[in-house]
């Protein structure tokens, strides 16, 4: 196994704390799957002869289920799973977006997300971004992903 995937999951875990909240999405080889046939643009991955310095999960999906994310109706893995392959997606969900302390600061992460934005918009017509920031970086990197897309910013 390379060094920074084992530090990469560490990472997320201590961040995200997805294995102890339920309303995460616990990314798996058949969430990974109905991502990639979502588009193929949902998994970004930066990487080195390590291993992986920089991953972006981003979900496309539509107006009414991002309303009933941000409303609480629905959590991460309903969002996921509601989300019909083959629709017309008009919103992305920005659900992690995560770097190694040593790559960060350089705009990969910025880059990977606002490349990978704009790789769905060439199938979708994406209008308006969300997000549950975990942290103030969290919070700045959607915002700055928010500017320079023109795309409208939804927080939860």
């Amino acid at each position: 196994m390379q060094p920074n995937f084992k530090r990469m999951i560490t990472l997320i875990d201590e961040v995200f704390e997805t294995r102890n909240d339920p309303n995460q999405l616990q990314v798996n080889e058949a969430e990974m799957e109905k991502l990639q046939l979502i588009h193929a643009d949902t998994l970004t991955e930066i990487a080195n002869e390590e291993g992986p310095t920089t991953w972006v999960l981003l979900i496309p999906t539509t107006k009414n289920l991002m309303l009933d994310f941000l409303q609480e109706k629905i959590n991460e893995t309903q969002l996921l799973h509601l989300t019909e392959i083959g629709a017309t997606y008009t919103c992305i969900y920005l659900c992690s977006a995560t770097t190694l302390p040593e790559f960060r600061g350089k705009g990969q992460t910025l880059k990977a997300s606002i490349q990978a934005i704009h790789n769905i918009q060439q199938q979708h017509p994406i209008q308006e971004l969300f997000v549950w920031h975990f942290t103030p970086e969290g919070k700045a990197l959607a915002n700055k992903i928010a500017t320079l897309t023109g795309l409208t910013l939804h927080c939860k």
